[in-house]
């Protein structure tokens, strides 16, 4: 047998000596590689937020999963969702260098990348870093690969499906939707409409049709019509953000109390009332009224003989 050790295993174990930064951007794959396992590893092992290590991961995903080799890419991204799921939100300071990371080099990547991809935006959008994800996403459907572009927005239709619109605002998406229709790519279109379905079965049909209906060309709105006829029912989150999920565990440790978890359900459960007013952008209408000396006219005698 043969006892000497290869190159390779010197070089790994003698980089595991090195500093953190050192190993992940060192020349050799497999030092990078040992890395990010070794790195997901301690993740792993750690239980408080505020573990020093977990203080000084955070700055080096960026780097991590943007990695040119494909294997290495992908255990970066695996060190990064064991990460976010110890870190609590003071890791959202990390969140918007390392969402566009991924969305710049990892949605063309093999399948396995981008569902590790899509899995660690989910738990971003865990730890409240919705915004963010979001503003990571305008990126991403713009990007000039179709292949870039599907999961994008497939990673948003998991996110309303999962966590509702209550956690994921709609505006944003709402945005994004209309180029999407047109989109030369079949497999773009058909992701587009299935994030508009799921967000009908959000906040309402009627709701959606009138912010995208005039932006839609008429084969797309006869699909789509055709389509929402079955959607019905309202949908209840099956995923909670991380904070509410601690409660709940702090919750259950104090005492089992009955009875009491019925009026939530009651509460959460059905179609969220929205306001349409706050899925569009403002238009100024209070100048014209000044100058056509409308409040002029309004005068406060309603009020008081209302309150008598």
């Amino acid at each position: 047998a043969c006892l000497a050790m290869s190159e390779d295993e010197k070089l790994l174990k003698e980089a595991k000596k090195l500093p953190w930064e050192e190993r992940l951007a060192h020349k050799n794959w497999k030092v990078r590689n040992d890395a990010n396992i070794d790195l997901a590893a301690v993740c792993d092992s750690i239980v408080d937020p505020k573990d020093p290590n977990i203080r000084e991961f955070g700055p080096l995903f960026k780097k991590m999963v943007a990695d040119s080799n494909a294997p290495v890419q992908e255990k970066a991204l695996e060190a990064l969702i064991a990460y976010l799921r110890v870190a609590d939100i003071d890791a959202a300071r990390y969140a918007k260098e390392i969402c566009d990371a991924i969305v710049a080099k990892c949605l063309t990547g093999r399948p396995k990348t981008v569902e590790k991809a899509q899995a660690a935006f989910l738990l971003w959008v865990e730890l409240e870093a919705t915004d963010t994800f979001l503003e990571a996403m305008e990126k991403g459907v713009k990007n000039k690969v179709a292949k870039a572009v599907v999961p994008a927005i497939d990673v948003m239709f998991q996110a309303v499906s999962e966590f509702g619109t209550k956690v994921v605002p709609p505006k944003k998406i709402l945005k994004m939707l209309p180029e999407l229709f047109d989109h030369q790519d079949q497999n773009v279109r058909a992701s587009a409409k299935g994030l508009t379905i799921e967000l009908c079965r959000w906040i309402g049909k009627d709701t959606v049709k009138s912010i995208l209906f005039e932006k839609m060309r008429d084969t797309m709105k006869k699909e789509l019509e055709g389509e929402l006829v079955s959607v019905i029912g309202a949908p209840k989150p099956t995923r909670k953000i991380r904070s509410e999920q601690i409660k709940e565990l702090d919750e259950e440790t104090v005492v089992e109390m009955p009875l009491l978890g019925n009026v939530d359900e009651a509460a959460s459960c059905g179609q969220q009332d929205i306001d349409e007013y706050d899925l569009v952008d403002p238009i100024d209408i209070l100048t014209p009224l000044e100058k056509s000396g409308f409040w002029e006219g309004v005068k406060a005698a309603k009020w008081s003989e209302r309150r008598d």
